[in-house]
């Protein structure tokens, strides 16, 4: 922060302290930046992590439908879903998002958990059902 402001490691001790009586614009502001800053990354880190312990999140994607095998008649056709995705998914989506993954690196993720809630009904039906990213 010193630096940044340009004023000496030593002024934002004390100003940190509380010891300076009348400390700079610059350094208040500066302050004020540091702090908001730090309530956003611990509530962000917050909330990914009530996320990941709670019941999971919902997701709405669109989605392409289509069978793919042969003779299929069966065009494709884009379609709403909306579905809950478990903690388990939610927090590797969330850890892959804080480390810097694209939206593309995290598709084949979102693929997985969607297929689990929405197709398969968490291994209750539809066996062997796969979705691609």
């Amino acid at each position: 922060m010193a630096e940044r402001v340009g004023t000496s490691r030593r002024t934002v001790e004390r100003y940190h302290a509380g010891k300076l009586t009348k400390p700079q614009k610059r350094l208040q502001a500066a302050r004020v930046e540091e702090t908001e800053s730090e309530g956003k990354t611990q509530a962000r880190a917050q909330a990914r992590a009530a996320a990941a312990a709670s019941r999971g999140m919902m997701v709405e994607v669109t989605a392409s439908f289509g069978c793919t095998c042969t003779g299929s008649s069966d065009d494709g056709r884009e379609r709403q879903i909306t579905t809950d995705i478990s903690p388990t998914y939610v927090k590797q989506i969330l850890e892959l998002q804080v480390a810097g993954a694209t939206e593309e690196e995290l598709h084949p993720i979102v693929a997985e958990a969607i297929t689990e809630s929405y197709f398969t009904e968490w291994g209750t039906r539809a066996d062997g059902l796969r979705a691609d990213s």
